[in-house]
């Protein structure tokens, strides 16, 4: 099942936020520090922000197993960009003892869904080179790469 985050959920949240963050800092520790994106008093104000929904997965046990977490992003009257909504997966994470069961997947199926709901023009998300599995993940659910980061380090 997969529902809207509730503050009930934050502990887990964290949890999983732990653990998408230890993937960035083994890969990049000249960029990521230990820790996470959120604080829980961030978390229960995204979880009441209409434009902001986290969807979790709960598991046959009633605990979530992964979440999605989304932005609406609209650029009206931008100079260059077209008036088009954007959903943007701002983070997406499978609990570590959860995968291979095709919960990502979901969670990716049931954000299409929703921005098709509430009529999105498209869905967008940042993956790190670091972190090349989920790449292709994002991949294998039709993804394409839009933009690419560079960088010099110095």
């Amino acid at each position: 099942m997969i529902r809207r985050a509730q503050m009930k959920d934050i502990p887990v949240l964290m949890n999983l936020l732990h653990q998408v963050n230890e993937v960035h800092y083994q890969g990049r520790p000249d960029l990521f520090k230990r820790g996470t994106k959120y604080t829980p008093d961030e978390l229960k104000e995204i979880i009441e922000d209409e434009e902001r929904p986290v969807f979790v997965y709960i598991g046959e046990n009633g605990k979530v197993k992964g979440y999605a977490f989304c932005i609406y992003q609209c650029h009206l009257h931008d100079q260059l960009l077209t008036d088009i909504k954007t959903l943007y997966i701002d983070d997406i994470c499978v609990d570590k003892n959860a995968r291979h069961q095709h919960i990502g997947k979901q969670l990716y199926e049931y954000v299409v869904k929703y921005a098709k709901q509430n009529n999105f023009y498209n869905i967008t998300l940042n993956v790190w080179s670091l972190n090349p599995d989920a790449q292709k993940f994002y991949e294998s659910l039709g993804m394409k790469p839009y933009k690419i980061g560079m960088e010099t380090i110095l």
